[in-house]
């Protein structure tokens, strides 16, 4: 409760400031394979089965996907961009993840944020020597040049998933977007997922070269 108390605090501070936002962001994989764990109603002796699935040689099992979450009281200023998702093409790393903060940054700036407080986990591609660097450069940038959104991380205290309401949505849209008796395709998955959310489907990030 104190933690949850602390980052209740430092949310309802930045959203005081008039060009400060505080959002969410976490990873997660879509599974075309592994069902959610859901609940169902069924006739009695007649309970809902799902169908085992096997994946066709050289298709991805699952999809990798960046999402960022605005809280409650910001997400009626950007109209139904509740979330903003980007799937990636492999697997989170530090090279999609600075290309990810890029493309939030740059879409708030036209929002006209100025401060960006980043609440997210403690994953290895959120705390490394990379991220960290590249976070320092894009806001000293930000301050010489004036223009562009400053990026303050807010790590979450280890083993707190809870503290991030991101969770949630994932774990929803999850038993939401679920096929019980048949294949989707990676392509038709991911539409499935940006049309429950409401989300554009955009580009995919790819990962850099050197660490593919």
């Amino acid at each position: 409760r104190a933690k949850k108390r602390r980052r209740d605090r430092l949310i309802a501070l930045v959203q005081a400031h008039p060009d400060g936002v505080v959002v969410f962001q976490d990873a997660t994989w879509w599974s075309r394979v592994a069902p959610p764990t859901i609940s169902a109603w069924a006739e009695e002796g007649q309970p809902p089965r799902l169908v085992a699935q096997a994946v066709p040689a050289g298709e991805p099992k699952a999809l990798a996907c960046y999402g960022v979450l605005f809280p409650e009281a910001l997400q009626a200023a950007f109209a139904r961009d509740t979330i903003w998702l980007r799937f990636v093409d492999g697997r989170p790393v530090s090279g999609i993840t600075t290309a990810y903060l890029a493309w939030c940054a740059e879409r708030l700036a036209i929002q006209g944020v100025r401060v960006w407080v980043l609440v997210w986990d403690n994953a290895s591609w959120h705390s490394s020597r990379e991220v960290r660097g590249w976070l320092r450069a894009h806001n000293r940038s930000v301050k010489q040049s004036g223009q562009g959104v400053r990026i303050l991380a807010c790590p979450l205290p280890v083993k707190s998933p809870r503290l991030n309401p991101m969770e949630v949505y994932w774990r929803h849209g999850k038993r939401q977007t679920v096929e019980p008796d048949g294949m989707l395709t990676a392509e038709q998955l991911e539409a499935r997922i940006c049309a429950y959310y409401g989300c554009e489907q955009e580009e995919h990030l790819v990962i850099p070269q050197q660490v593919a």
